[in-house]
């Protein structure tokens, strides 16, 4: 089995869950108020500045671990292309984590809305009663 087979597996399983993710972030958003084009503005920047760091980033330490020998590759099961000594296949897993991970966040609710901040003062909580005075010492009590 090539990587690429193994890679379209792990894919696969990442995009069903990212379709699962949309499909219910769209039900959730039919009964809300829109929140306008500058908040999406700001979640593609966001999600792109995310994608560059993390594919530089599994560029440059891929290709580290590779070139030390600390991981190698069957040149029988990658297609050849390379960036740098990293064949191209180990991209993937950067990839679904960008995806996946949004994906997971999303179905396990995602960010909850904020409480609007209360006027009143929080119910004190009830707990032990203390005494009003500390208790005597040894020399008090003589």
């Amino acid at each position: 089995m090539t990587y690429w087979a193994v890679n379209a597996v792990f894919l696969g399983l990442v995009a069903v869950t990212a379709a699962a993710a949309l499909l219910l972030h769209r039900l959730r958003a039919r009964g809300r108020a829109s929140s306008g084009a500058r908040d999406r503005t700001e979640v593609v920047r966001a999600a792109g500045l995310t994608t560059v760091v993390l594919l530089v980033m599994t560029a440059v330490f891929d290709n580290v671990m590779i070139g030390v020998g600390l991981v190698g590759y069957d040149e029988a099961r990658i297609s050849g292309a390379k960036l740098g000594v990293a064949p191209l296949e180990d991209f993937a897993y950067s990839v679904a984590a960008l995806v996946l991970l949004p994906s997971v966040w999303t179905l396990l609710g995602g960010r909850r809305p904020a409480r609007e901040p209360s006027l009143e003062r929080p119910a004190r909580r009830a707990g032990p009663a203390r005494p009003a005075q500390p208790a005597a010492g040894p020399e008090e009590s003589r």
